[in-house]
């Protein structure tokens, strides 16, 4: 029997526009090459659970050998896979690093799930959490108190729980009764161009506005004209993270038209929840459709994280240090993979220290949220699980008044699991501009 090649295959395609890309035998071929490699190197044993899954049935079913694994250990394997990017982050055999292995999991695991996507199409589940938007407009439509007293009442969440497969004790964050675009026109701060176009993200436009109100007032306190666009939509990875490519095109096509005529201006896009960030800077060009990619690369070019740009003018003569309070104890700040997944470095955690004149301790391990992961019942424990090390890490820093994070998302993960919420960096620098104890 051969060696099993290192080098990509015929079958290697990581842009669902080329037609190899959805061909099963192609898929195959590079997922045994993938799971050889990962075999042979073991660097991403402690991420998620696809790594000692994969180890697990290659050493104690199959003797070694790879090309053994089954159907059902291959897709338990991909859908241990939660997308942190960790092992992308890791990896010395990616296209990042220019390696002649070209060797991305969390791309190819995009890839299976497309297809399998393709053949069976969503489950309630997937089209539920894949469409946040929509479930933001559908609790408006009432009085949102009515959506979240379900989201807290135990018996609705057994039943949603047994038809839907959402875990009847996940955490769901609450819906807010008006939008951040709402707010946005009302105040008017919808405009047609600015320094600066905020990309709100789902989560803040249906969850959790006032991340969004203390990001303008933080930009607008450093004097930055900043724009808010209307009709904005999730930037697609929830529909991504179960494989619908078509859901996530139509997505980011209708995010790409709203966007580029800020970009064409000048304006940076700032996307305040690291995901989005993700998503728009480095996912965007290589998945929307063929027409739409000059577009994105543009956007792709000019994304990024609100204390990103921030950090970038701090030299200005603008950027405004003139902070009204302070927490009177230690900060504990946690890294978001998504945030390490962009190389930018922790810019929130930095504008911290040097507004605020506090040194926040780092815990960068995965909380284990990632996505909607942490939401499903066969995720939720695991999740938990994953998190472990992330909870401890921040509960170490006993000193710390104020916890904080840039993903909103794992900040709910850090509520329900190791008992304190952190805030987003924006709240808290916006916070101390108003002079507001901690």
């Amino acid at each position: 029997m051969s060696n099993i090649a290192y080098a990509p295959s015929d079958g290697l395609s990581y842009d669902p526009s080329e037609d190899k890309y959805w061909d099963k035998e192609g898929l195959a071929k590079e997922v045994e090459r993938t799971f050889e490699i990962c075999h042979g190197c073991r660097m991403c044993f402690k991420y998620c659970d696809s790594f000692p899954s994969l180890f697990r049935f290659i050493d104690e079913n199959h003797d070694g050998d790879v090309r053994k694994i089954s159907a059902a250990e291959t897709e338990q394997i991909m859908d241990e896979c939660f997308q942190c990017k960790l092992c992308e982050v890791q990896c010395p055999y990616t296209e990042r690093d220019n390696h002649e292995f070209n060797l991305d999991f969390p791309k190819l695991v995009h890839r299976y799930k497309a297809i399998r996507h393709k053949e069976k199409g969503a489950s309630l589940r997937d089209k539920i959490l894949g469409d946040p938007d929509k479930a933001g407009r559908m609790a408006r439509t009432l009085p949102v108190f009515l959506a979240n007293t379900a989201n807290r009442n135990k018996i609705h969440r057994y039943f949603f729980e047994k038809i839907v497969g959402v875990h009847r004790d996940k955490l769901l964050p609450d819906f807010a009764g008006e939008s951040f675009e709402a707010w946005a026109e009302k105040s008017g701060r919808v405009k047609n161009d600015g320094e600066v176009v905020l990309f709100q993200t789902c989560y803040v436009q249906n969850n959790e506005p006032q991340i969004g109100r203390d990001t303008v007032e933080v930009l607008e306190k450093n004097q930055v004209k900043t724009a808010c666009a209307k009709g904005l939509n999730c930037c697609g990875m929830p529909a991504w993270e179960h494989g619908d490519i078509d859901g996530l095109r139509r997505m980011a096509k209708a995010n790409i038209e709203k966007l580029i005529p800020y970009v064409e201006k000048g304006a940076k896009v700032l996307a305040i929840n690291p995901t989005c960030a993700m998503m728009l800077r480095r996912e965007y060009p290589s998945l929307v459709d063929l027409a739409d990619r000059a577009n994105a690369d543009k956007i792709a070019e000019a994304t990024m994280d609100p204390s990103e740009f921030l950090w970038s003018i701090r030299n200005e003569e603008r950027f405004c240090t003139d902070v009204k309070s302070k927490p009177e104890g230690k900060v504990a700040y946690h890294a978001p993979c998504h945030l390490r997944a962009q190389a930018v470095g922790f810019k929130g955690r930095d504008l911290i220290r040097k507004i605020l004149g506090v040194a926040p301790a780092t815990t960068m391990e995965c909380c284990g949220h990632d996505g909607t992961y942490a939401m499903t019942v066969e995720g939720f424990e695991p999740s938990r699980r994953i998190g472990k090390k992330a909870f401890d890490g921040m509960k170490q820093e006993k000193e710390a008044e104020i916890w904080a994070t840039d993903c909103p998302l794992a900040a709910i993960q850090f509520e329900q699991h190791a008992g304190k919420k952190p805030m987003h960096p924006m709240s808290i620098l916006a916070k101390a501009y108003r002079g507001e104890k901690f």
